[in-house]
């Protein structure tokens, strides 16, 4: 299930109901972003995902000449909008194969918020006086960094700022009969006979002007100058002329596991030890983006660089591997990367807890049943998840999987192997069928 911040930036993006606006993926974010702020798109290693959009320190009036003018924005409103919701779950789960018995897990969950917030954007005249500012001459570091990487910028044009600092409050009590153990929605886990009564509390304060949500344009740059795609949203092209145009690959569901496979079989061309301390130490980064941000950088360098901690560990290892000079084993570690980062913190823990478990090939069993007979829909399809695969995966490690296709945008309930493929889930479930693939 999303974090209280997540939740609440998704709900007012929904209110507003412009489909343009993006919600803010974290709290990391929401204080990053601002007017102006410049996004960063990575290129993928894969036809099937996109890496996620990342606000760095650098705005775009970082990169043009200066001037004593200051860009005009608008703000308009002071929204006010309060969310309540209270849920209700009771479930049967049973323990083995074919057995309606066992555990019998209630749960409740009460949030809420009040926040205010405006609306600021930016005014067309602006951008037509922006765009007689010129480049910096020399160009800046950054850019050339980011030219040689072939990477896609974006600026935001518009954002939702909170005008309070509302607090968010979220309360979840379990209630679990049985004698087994068993986790629910990431919240609770119980073992012993009887009964067992969980309550926990959370609250988060947000910062006044934390931006919940934003509109951002691609920028581009060209012979004689720069611009921004005020009108076109066409992910296709590339901030740098010189970057070219990558060559479409197969979109069935044969072709992710083509490209998989390739990845797999490349890494394995690594001694085992090599490989176990790759996967070991990746899922010892897990839920740190910033590890694993800075691992894929280093990777990225035609000389491993160095780092600390499990990363450095890693890049240790290859050094050592006499094999790495002909295997280059850094494209499919960085494939895995990709792939983990595409997805949000929460499904982080419970992929480690998948691999604690030993359930990651049931889990791949799984989503493949889902995007196999589902992957070339791009409207909503019902669809039952078939017992045999359900079987392994009883009590705590059925919550788990649950949670991890809920968490790539599927709606699940523990007490149904029924859902409804939805087209939005379709690039998260190929990367974590990447991810169980190739751990």
């Amino acid at each position: 299930m999303p974090s209280m911040f997540e939740r609440t930036s998704k709900n007012i993006t929904k209110e507003i109901g412009d489909k343009d606006l993006r919600p803010a993926k974290n709290l990391l974010s929401a204080t990053r972003i601002h007017q102006f702020s410049l996004l960063l798109k990575r290129k993928t290693h894969s036809q099937f995902w996109e890496q996620p959009e990342v606000p760095i320190e650098v705005s775009l009036m970082d990169i043009l000449e200066p001037s004593s003018s200051v860009p005009e924005t608008v703000k308009t409103g002071q929204f006010h909008i309060t969310d309540t919701a209270v849920k209700k779950w009771k479930a049967r789960v049973s323990v083995n194969a074919g057995v309606e018995a066992g555990l019998l897990p209630e749960a409740a969950e009460f949030y809420g918020s009040s926040l205010q917030y405006q609306i600021v954007t930016i005014p067309f005249h602006t951008w037509t006086d922006l765009q007689k500012r010129k480049l910096l001459d020399p160009e800046p570091l950054f850019l050339k960094q980011c030219r040689k990487t072939a990477v896609n910028l974006y600026v935001v044009t518009e954002i939702v700022e909170l005008l309070n600092s509302p607090v968010l409050y979220e309360t979840r009590s379990e209630n679990i009969l049985g004698k087994f153990s068993f986790t629910w929605n990431m919240f609770v886990k119980g073992e012993g006979a009887g009964e067992r009564l969980k309550v926990r509390e959370k609250e988060l304060t947000l910062q006044k002007g934390m931006v919940m949500a934003y509109k951002r344009k691609q920028l581009v740059f060209k012979e004689n100058g720069w611009d921004i795609l005020l009108i076109s949203d066409d992910d296709k092209r590339n901030t740098f002329p010189e970057a070219g145009i990558e060559t479409p690959f197969g979109q069935e569901f044969k072709h992710l596991q083509e490209e998989v496979s390739q990845q797999m079989e490349a890494l394995a061309q690594l001694s085992t030890d090599v490989q176990d301390a790759i996967f070991h130490n990746i899922l010892a980064m897990l839920g740190d983006r910033g590890a694993l941000q800075d691992l894929m950088d280093m990777l990225e360098q035609e000389h491993l660089g160095h780092l600390n901690g499990p990363g450095g560990t890693i890049l240790n290892e290859l050094r050592k591997d006499s094999r790495y000079q002909w295997v280059k084993p850094k494209y499919p570690i960085l494939y895995l990367l990709e792939a983990i980062m595409v997805l949000s913190d929460i499904p982080h823990d419970l992929l480690a807890q998948s691999k604690e478990k030993r359930i990651l090939f049931h889990q791949r069993e799984l989503v493949r049943s889902i995007l196999e007979p589902n992957f070339s829909y791009s409207w909503n399809i019902p669809f039952i998840i078939k017992r045999n695969l359900l079987a392994p995966l009883q009590g705590e490690g059925l919550a788990i999987t649950y949670g991890l296709l809920e968490e790539c945008g599927l709606k699940m309930q523990l007490d149904s192997p029924r859902s409804t493929w939805d087209l939005e889930a379709k690039k998260p479930l190929s990367a974590l069928y990447g991810i169980l693939s190739m751990l």
